[in-house]
């Protein structure tokens, strides 16, 4: 009887810890929590009758059990981990150019070396299988009065379906613009992305390779953006749809080599190349920048034939090859404004076997201008005119709409931009000033007055 008194008494130590344990438990747990609740039914109601009775009959017995149970560090609960930052997003890319309002988007970055297990294998090679992805696809829809001989009064097409592959970085750099584009240019009939492909500058526009050094100083060669003018190429670059009339007077790629070095605040660019993308490298042109703050930028860009051709196709009109181009441009960026005026003037020296028997230069002068009332939407606008020297009777050549003659337009551009995607419409006049007819709008090309309106839309990624 003794025996059993004593088994008995050994469970009810060992149960007496496991109560002590518990109780203590239940007690530190905050109400209501995972811990307190276990603890509380942990203990079936005979587990604490036993111990009840225990007490009751062994009171010494328990009480040093209970003083030999060590109490149980209860932990709080662990803190729940804090949420995974956000990775930083990569700032869009400086190249190609964007002036605005349109917002270049981050790029994606890939890494072929990893794919194809070149890491370790070829590091010179495997570095320049990364690279940086961006696009645009965007279709556009025009409507014009008087379209000039060969042009619809109205037509859609795809003004954009272009992949930039480029790698931005290292000793050695490239950058591959693929894809379609179209031309649209006031004053001038729409270059469908079909013939800009077949015509101009066939499904790889800009492609080159850099180069770089050092920071300071890089070496290009292949296709390149001109350096003249204040507008770019392709639609989604500019503030507005349309290049203008200044626009046309300039070249659009060139193809050579190109030279940039940087000071400071002070930026320089020499090329040689083919001007109007002839079939003669005998251009020669340069740019010089001064940044005055953040914002402010002063430009002076200049260049032209150093030798003749008479090479001329559809993406090479011969008198403008055998030009010289001269720029001064501002420019102020600070949201919400971008204001941009900048002049232009150009000169086709005496060619008597290209029929310039004088002289002839055209003055041009406009001003670029966008403002965003939200992030999301902005206006942008353009005014220029533009006059060439001379009349049809003292030899000097044709560069407008006849001899001698005038312009001046003004374009209107909203722009609505949520993230990736973009819409902007587009209402245009152009006016033709001493023009000779045949030579401007409409039927028969008489008409010197010319009004379109402009929808793209699309998405930049």
């Amino acid at each position: 009887m003794k025996a059993k008194r004593i088994l008995g008494l050994l469970a009810s130590l060992g149960l007496i810890c496991w109560m002590n344990t518990t109780n203590r438990a239940w007690a530190q747990a905050p109400a209501g929590t995972p811990t307190q609740n276990a603890a509380a039914t942990a203990c079936p109601p005979a587990a604490v009758k036993a111990v009840a009775e225990l007490r009751a009959n062994f009171p010494q017995a328990l009480s040093a059990a209970a003083s030999a149970c060590p109490p149980v560090a209860v932990s709080s609960p662990a803190p729940a981990p804090s949420p995974v930052a956000a990775a930083t997003p990569v700032p869009p890319l400086t190249t190609p150019s964007v002036t605005g309002p349109l917002q270049w988007q981050s790029p994606t970055a890939i890494d072929l070396s990893r794919m194809l297990g070149l890491n370790d294998v070829a590091p010179p090679v495997a570095d320049l299988l990364k690279f940086d992805l961006n696009g645009v696809v965007s279709g556009i829809g025009i409507v014009q009065n008087h379209a000039v001989s060969g042009d619809r009064s109205a037509r859609a097409d795809a003004s954009n379906a272009q992949v930039i592959i480029q790698k931005p970085d290292g000793l050695i750099q490239y950058y591959l613009q693929v894809g379609a584009y179209s031309i649209p240019a006031l004053g001038a009939a729409y270059i469908s992305s079909g013939k800009a492909v077949d015509k101009l500058f066939s499904p790889l526009p800009v492609g080159y390779i850099k180069i770089a050094p050092t920071a300071n100083f890089s070496l290009l060669a292949g296709n390149l953006p001109t350096l003249l003018g204040a507008e770019y190429t392709f639609t989604f670059e500019n503030i507005n749809i349309e290049r203008g009339l200044v626009w046309n007077q300039e070249n659009l790629i060139n193809r050579g080599v190109q030279a940039n070095y940087t000071l400071g605040p002070v930026s320089a660019s020499l090329s040689w190349n083919n001007g109007f993308y002839s079939n003669s490298y005998t251009w020669i042109t340069g740019s010089l920048a001064y940044a005055i703050d953040s914002a402010d930028t002063l430009s002076f860009v200049g260049g032209g034939q150093v030798g003749f051709s008479k090479f001329s196709n559809f993406a090479t009109p011969v008198l403008l090859n055998n030009s010289q181009i001269y720029n001064l441009i501002y420019t102020y960026n600070k949201s919400p404004w971008i204001v941009q005026p900048y002049f232009q003037w150009t000169v086709v020296p005496h060619h008597p076997d290209l029929g310039v028997f004088k002289t002839t230069s055209t003055l041009a002068g406009a001003l670029l201008a966008s403002y965003s009332f939200t992030d999301n939407l902005s206006l942008g606008a353009r005014v220029e005119e533009i006059g060439a020297t001379g009349n049809s009777t003292d030899g000097s050549a044709n560069l407008l709409y006849g001899t001698g003659s005038d312009a001046w337009s003004i374009t209107l551009t909203p722009t609505y931009q949520y993230k990736n995607f973009f819409m902007r419409g587009e209402a245009s006049y152009v006016q033709a000033i001493g023009y000779t007819p045949g030579d401007v709008f409409g039927n028969q090309n008489r008409n010197p007055a010319q009004v379109r309106g402009v929808l793209e839309t699309g998405i930049l990624f």
